[in-house]
């Protein structure tokens, strides 16, 4: 069996949208949490909700950092109007460890060390290797990639540190219309913020009422949570240095703490899904993709 202790645990920005309270209080949790090493916070989802987390945002990055975490910010995943691209700029130029998820926060950290978001199509080694030519230090590679698609661009640009989207509903796209304003009557420009109204997503079912999607904001998401508990061994033999944990309205505090048991070797991960089920009920769970499958489909590991 592979080692896996050498797996590190990122938290993720929080994809959906939280009181400025809420959203403070989250992370002064996960500072707190001796089994998360590195914090990838910030909007990425939509520019409007920033003003919720922005006034505190300075001070949940000093808790972060003196409790030993190692912080980056987000930049949007999607970056249309003016104002977006303004504050891209200033997010670039403030010198802080940036995670860029477009390719316009791409050009501006070009040739210095940045991370790249699971938002940037990395779907093969040339591809990496530009990017890690251009400064990036960490990637986070998009979900929907299988073990063999992931295998082949680390062992052909091994030069950074990997990262895959371990826990929480994929994201699988992203729109500049929102569709969560439009299912509750509201246009774009005046949403009234109902999104905020669903902490974990509005669920989506097919026609024939089977669960199937989540929407957020403008993000599309899955239904299911990925769990990738079981493949923990196969990730760190293919050269993953990190698991990303995206924040779901849930005991995550809990969540990362049974991630880091199953890497130590101190809870198996059939007893670890147990747990989980009693920490977050309100979500069916997939590992599909990374087996070559559908997203939403369960494989054993």
């Amino acid at each position: 069996m592979a080692e896996t202790k050498t797996l590190k645990i990122t938290m993720g920005p929080v994809p959906y949208l939280w009181s400025g309270e809420k959203w403070r209080d989250f992370y002064y949790r996960i500072a707190d949490s001796g089994h998360v090493d590195a914090v990838t916070l910030g909007e990425a989802v939509c520019s409007k909700r920033d003003h919720f987390t922005r006034p505190f945002l300075p001070e949940v990055v000093e808790r972060l950092e003196k409790s030993g975490k190692a912080v980056a910010l987000a930049s949007l995943i999607l970056v249309t109007q003016e104002r977006e691209v303004a504050a891209t700029r200033k997010l670039a130029a403030a010198g802080s460890l940036v995670e860029a998820n477009d390719l316009s926060a791409l050009r501006l950290l070009a040739g210095r060390p940045h991370l790249v978001g699971p938002f940037v199509n990395v779907y093969n080694a040339a591809t990496a290797r530009l990017l890690i030519k251009r400064g990036a230090v960490r990637l986070c590679l998009g979900p929907e990639l299988s073990e063999t698609s992931i295998g082949p661009i680390i062992a052909g640009a091994p030069d950074a540190e990997y990262e895959v989207f371990a826990f929480g509903r994929l994201p699988l796209a992203i729109s500049a219309r929102c569709a969560h304003a439009r299912a509750k009557g509201h246009a774009k420009d005046n949403c009234q913020f109902v999104c905020g109204d669903e902490p974990d997503g509005l669920d989506v079912d097919t026609l024939d009422g089977q669960p199937f999607l989540s929407i957020n904001g403008v993000q599309t998401m899955s239904r299911h949570c990925q769990v990738l508990f079981g493949e923990l061994p196969g990730l760190a033999a293919l050269g993953v240095t990190h698991l990303r944990l995206s924040p779901q309205d849930c005991d995550m505090v809990a969540v990362a703490q049974l991630f880091a048991r199953v890497r130590d070797g101190a809870l198996a991960a059939d007893e670890a899904m147990e747990r989980l089920r009693e920490i977050y009920p309100q979500a069916p769970f997939a590992n599909g993709f990374l087996h070559g499958d559908a997203g939403m489909n369960w494989v054993a590991a």
